[in-house]
């Protein structure tokens, strides 16, 4: 008796020095749980447009199943749809400013059009928060999603199904089963090493929680005695109730799925709450071989299993047999799911970049953290369809393009103008994790994108008086050659041809290079540079004349950062990815985005109106043709070479820019317009849809003068002109001079008339 006393203090003081906590109100709490990143949540209201295939597409990536419409009470996580009328099952999700606690709801729809929102007592609501997509589980290799769920919510005979197979003794031992413990041993002598462990339920749980899967006496030894410690500390109840949250049933892609509620999900497409007795006595008998006895690769195996887990349960008097019978003749089906790919991974893994300034990817893979992200899901998808479907026209129109070891690459992220937020962020024709994102690590010449920065400055060059350059100011496009760094450097316009003079707005929409090298110098490049700088551009810049026609590298995200503050009217919003942080259903607040008004909008809104103009004739303009409605400003891009192709669009709302290249900065040969705006086009179409959106506010202070064009002067009766925006007094003052006649004009002008 002595020594078994002795033997147990020891077993728990190896316990105690064994466990780097101190217990807490709830086992289960103390769960190692991965945190989860999750996108925007998808809120509707009555009066939206909402296409009944994105919708679809939604609920599917977020694993509701589809039942039928005459179904009388559809279980949580599922939908029915009609012509008239969409019904969700929702589950309760906890959201950044609380907990939405589901049920079921009603969409009214008339076309696509949702008329109105009924809730689960019928009632109008105002709003509906669709679940959002999970997009990655953050942590080491390791980290597991964790469901935790409450051990009195789940059915009973999924309780019994796992007691049955894995510890029928349960509520017997003491974390203990002398009983088994000796079955083990005996094993164990005849193979003369440990190959059966005698494991309680308590047991496994020590060893997959707190202990490595090592098969050594010193190991068996800290598992009984911890075993021991949390018998003392906790009831039985919340022992299983941990065990059921953390057993061990399988593999999603690259990620182990722990717990029956994570199970239920991927195995079933349903909550744990509502799983049957037969797709409980399949999980419990997977618990003994998750991946030899998974139902989607050897249905066989886990059918045979499940069957000796229900004659178990009929044995012990836990199932009659009827119960028993009707669900061994069930079939063994598990949801099909679509083949996993990581949605965003070039986003994915700006989230953690920016996540590990802060916390160890270690952390992250305990500290169970609800992370909302700023992505779009539908966006998203758009985006990837837009690149993908992009790229395959490009090769079949023009099959030089064709590579294979060093395949033609495409960039796409779409941000709102007016915080910042990351919408979409395609990296790649082909996303994988862990590859080269060119979003934001891709550093290649913006070419004509860069102007409007130019533009701006030469608009802000005088800010506290009156402004040098205007959009009617008059350019020169003759030839220029220029000394720089000991080398000449003539630029020339795309076409080869020289106009003479030319207003700025006219340089700007048919993105001529020669007035624009000559606009940098006049304004001065380090203003130039300066502009660039305080509209968000980061890379390297020198103040050398082909700054002026995008010589020096940025990469998308930068480039696209930068329209969204000519889209905001001059406020520069950080490109942000993270909207909020909770845990355990509490909010740890909204994260903030960085904003701070860089400029005036009258100049910014005057850059604006010439993008306009390029969409509506000018460089831009095969956007209108491709079917996106206006009013949409952009402004195409093209290096030196024909090695990278741009273009850069944004409406009031949203702003988008695509590159297209090579990753070794091989020709191209094609313009912005020809290889990234049909890109764009497909996005804005699918994002948009073909409703003409609002337009651009215009900022108190402008006015608009009818001007000569030939000259840049007031127009009058004997020179008609042109409606142009000017800030409110820079307008020319002057009117453009009466032509001088020559009598011979006046001779052919009277007789011209009598003929």
């Amino acid at each position: 008796m002595r020594r078994l006393i002795l033997l147990g203090v020891l077993l728990l003081g190896v316990a105690a020095a064994a466990l780097p906590w101190l217990p807490g109100p709830r086992l289960v709490q103390r769960l190692p749980r991965a945190s989860l990143l999750y996108s925007r949540p998808w809120v509707l209201v009555p009066g939206a447009r909402v296409d009944r295939e994105d919708l679809e597409a939604h609920l599917e990536r977020t694993r509701y199943r589809s039942v039928s419409a005459d179904t009388a009470k559809p279980e949580v996580g599922t939908y029915h749809m009609t012509r008239t009328r969409w019904a969700m099952s929702l589950r309760p999700f906890d959201y950044p400013d609380g907990r939405e606690s589901g049920g079921l709801h009603v969409l009214k729809m008339k076309g696509t059009r949702i008329e109105s929102i009924a809730g689960p007592d019928g009632e109008a609501r105002d709003a509906l928060f669709l679940e959002p997509v999970r997009l990655a589980v953050l942590g080491g290799p390791d980290a597991a999603p964790r469901e935790l769920l409450a051990l009195g919510d789940l059915p009973q005979h999924l309780i019994d199904a796992v007691l049955v197979a894995e510890d029928r003794r349960f509520f017997v031992h003491p974390g203990v089963d002398p009983v088994r413990v000796a079955g083990a041993a005996l094993e164990n002598a005849k193979e003369r090493r440990i190959v059966e462990g005698g494991s309680t339920l308590t047991q496994q749980l020590v060893k997959n929680v707190w202990l490595s899967p090592e098969r050594t006496w010193a190991r068996k030894l800290r598992e009984v005695g911890i075993a021991l410690w949390l018998e003392l500390r906790y009831s039985k109840r919340e022992i299983l109730e941990a065990y059921l949250n953390e057993i061990y049933l399988g593999q999603a892609g690259g990620r182990a799925i722990h717990g029956v509620g994570p199970a239920a999900r991927f195995w079933y497409a349903k909550d744990a709450t509502q799983i049957s007795l037969s797709e409980a006595a399949l999980l419990a008998g997977m618990v003994r071989a998750p991946s030899a006895l998974a139902p989607d690769r050897h249905p066989d195996r886990a059918r045979a299993r499940r069957d000796q887990v229900l004659d178990a349960m009929l044995a012990h008097g836990r199932i009659g047999e009827l119960e028993h019978r009707q669900a061994r003749q069930a079939p063994v089906v598990v949801h099909r799911r679509r083949r996993a790919r990581a949605s965003a991974p070039g986003f994915t893994a700006q989230v953690r970049r920016e996540l590990t300034q802060q916390t160890a990817l270690d952390e992250l893979g305990e500290a169970g953290l609800r992370i909302f992200s700023t992505l779009d899901p539908r966006f998203q998808h758009v985006a990837q369809t837009a690149v993908r479907v992009g790229l395959a026209r490009l090769e079949k129109g023009y099959p030089l393009l064709r590579r294979k070891k060093s395949p033609l690459q495409a960039a796409l992220v779409a941000i709102d103008p007016h915080s910042g937020d990351v919408l979409s962020w395609v990296g790649g024709r082909r996303q994988m994790p862990g590859g080269f994102d060119r979003v934001s690590g891709a550093r290649r010449q913006p070419g004509s994108v860069f102007k409007p920065i130019v533009a701006l400055a030469a608009f802000t060059l005088n800010e506290r008086s009156a402004p040098s350059f205007t959009l009617g100011t008059l350019l020169e496009d003759a030839p220029l050659e220029l000394g720089v760094e000991g080398e000449s450097w003539e630029p020339s316009n795309h076409s080869g041809r020289y106009r003479g003079a030319v207003r700025l707005r006219t340089a700007l929409e048919d993105s001529l290079n020669v007035p624009f090298a000559r606009l940098g110098m006049e304004v001065g490049l380090v203003h130039v540079a300066d502009t660039a700088r305080r509209i968000g551009i980061e890379s390297p810049l020198r103040p050398i004349p082909s700054l002026s026609l995008g010589a020096f590298e940025v990469t998308p995200l930068e480039i696209t950062a930068a329209y969204g503050v000519l889209a905001s009217g001059g406020e520069v919003h950080s490109p942000r990815t993270l909207l909020a942080i909770g845990k355990a259903g509490r909010a740890r607040g909204a994260l903030r985005s960085s904003s701070r008004a860089a400029f005036d909008p009258r100049p910014v809104h005057l850059v604006t109106e010439a993008l306009l103009g390029s969409v509506r004739r000018g460089t831009g303009k095969t956007l209108g043709r491709l079917g996106v409605p206006g009013p949409v400003a952009g402004k195409t891009g093209t290096s030196n070479d024909f090695r990278d192709a741009w273009f850069v669009a944004y409406t009031p709302e949203l702003v988008v820019g695509v590159w297209v290249g090579f990753d070794d900065g091989a020709r191209v040969g094609l313009t912005g317009a020809q290889a990234a705006l049909p890109i764009v086009a497909r996005f804005l179409r699918g994002v948009l849809g073909d409703e003409p959106g609002r337009n651009f506010d215009r900022p108190a202070g402008l006015e608009q003068i009818s001007i000569d064009p030939g000259t840049g002067l007031l127009s009058a009766a004997h020179c008609p002109g042109r409606d142009e925006w000017f800030v409110a007094g820079t307008a020319p003052r002057r009117t453009c001079p009466r032509p001088r006649r020559s009598p011979r004009d006046w001779f052919e002008q009277v007789f011209r008339g009598r003929r």
